[in-house]
């Protein structure tokens, strides 16, 4: 079985990367393909074993590197220009346009779905809101995203199996392109992450400093909690405006390191999480240090925490939701062994096993077929 593994794209380490490290620990003769591939030496290693990628011709156009995105418009027609055809098993990671790579009736197209291109549906109007377009240019803008959808929707088809990260993702397949999808949680490494029973006096939340990860509204939220410290990891875009208005109760403490972002988690007395996720790692890792979650109840969190048992959901983004769900934390009692049997569920192993099953089953049952 010849094997081609096609991704949106490489640039960073995130958690649609860590789905691809366990993709290669499965199977470790994929040819790789990609729109562009900016990775250092170090991620490289450890996403893909060190392979090259196959890249498109947005590689190599200027400023690419620096900001691949603004291709949005050619993403279609660069994906579509990938010759997979000498390939018996097409494995797409997709949350863009990877799942558009054009394949033949001989082949097995498998679509492991983060999620549908959200800057083209569920956060197309925050998308051009946050953007801050002009009158022209936001109505290109709106233009080349309405084309988008059309095409993303047409090459749909082109899959034959999807695989959803979450069942709030498979909600969404269902609801855009109007496919089935099987379920297979995200690998998350808790093997990786100590249990520790003694919790510190201080709450904790990491992310990326974008609008949507909702940092500012947990800050803003703390801000009128000056007796309940909080820390807050990440960097990003909006970390600037963040830090200025943060009170004494609040410390930022900028981009950490695995090893401290792992102190961080399991000494906290609890994770607080604002953000509608499709699934969610860090929710999942703060667990397997068994510190309970307080977190936006939709999106993946919503299968991964089980309410007052490992965590809160609190129903609004609001500050007044975040503050009523903090003061409703503080009443109950949390078992830190219980928090991180939960996490469990959720293993690298456990996603390996069974992603290498369910694609030896469905490739099985498709040669059985030709």
């Amino acid at each position: 079985m010849k094997k081609a593994l096609i991704h949106d794209w490489y640039y960073v380490n995130g958690g649609a990367e860590k789905v691809l490290h366990s993709f290669n620990s499965i199977w470790t003769d994929f040819e790789h393909y990609a729109l562009v591939d900016f990775l250092n030496d170090s991620d490289r290693d450890y996403i893909l074993n060190g392979a090259k990628v196959n890249t498109s011709f947005i590689q190599k156009l200027p400023t690419a590197k620096s900001n691949h995105r603004k291709f949005l418009q050619l993403f279609p027609y660069a994906i579509e220009q990938f010759d997979l055809n000498e390939y018996d098993l097409v494995l797409s990671s997709s949350a863009s346009v990877a799942k558009g790579v054009m394949t033949n009736q001989n082949q097995l197209h498998i679509c492991y779905c983060h999620s549908p291109m959200r800057y083209a549906w569920d956060l197309y109007h925050q998308y051009l809101e946050e953007s801050n377009f002009g009158f022209l240019s936001g109505m290109y803008a709106k233009r080349v995203l309405h084309k988008i959808r059309m095409w993303d929707v047409i090459n749909s088809n082109r899959v034959d199996v999807f695989i959803a990260n979450s069942n709030y993702i498979k909600g969404r397949i269902k609801k855009i392109y109007n496919r089935d999808a099987k379920v297979i949680y995200p690998p998350v490494d808790v093997l990786n992450f100590k249990l520790v029973e003694q919790k510190d006096e201080y709450y904790f939340t990491a992310s990326r400093m974008v609008p949507y990860k909702k940092i500012e509204l947990i800050v803003r939220a703390f801000n009128h909690m000056p007796n309940k410290k909080l820390i807050v990891a990440g960097d990003g875009p909006d970390y600037k405006k963040i830090k200025s208005l943060s009170k004494s109760n609040v410390e930022l403490v900028g981009f950490l390191e695995t090893d401290d972002l792992k102190q961080y988690l399991s000494k906290a007395k609890a994770f607080v999480f604002a953000a509608e996720e499709d699934f969610g790692i860090i929710p999942v890792e703060a667990q397997a240090c068994g510190t309970p979650v307080i977190a936006y109840n939709k999106g993946g969190l919503r299968e991964t925490v089980i309410e007052n048992e490992t965590g809160l959901l609190f129903k609004h983004q609001t500050e007044e939701s975040i503050i009523e769900a903090v003061k409703a934390f503080e009443k109950l009692d949390f078992n830190p062994v219980a928090i991180r049997q939960n996490a469990m569920r959720f293993s690298t192993e456990r996603f390996e096993e069974e992603m290498k099953n369910f694609v030896n089953e469905q490739y099985t049952r498709f040669k059985s077929k030709l």
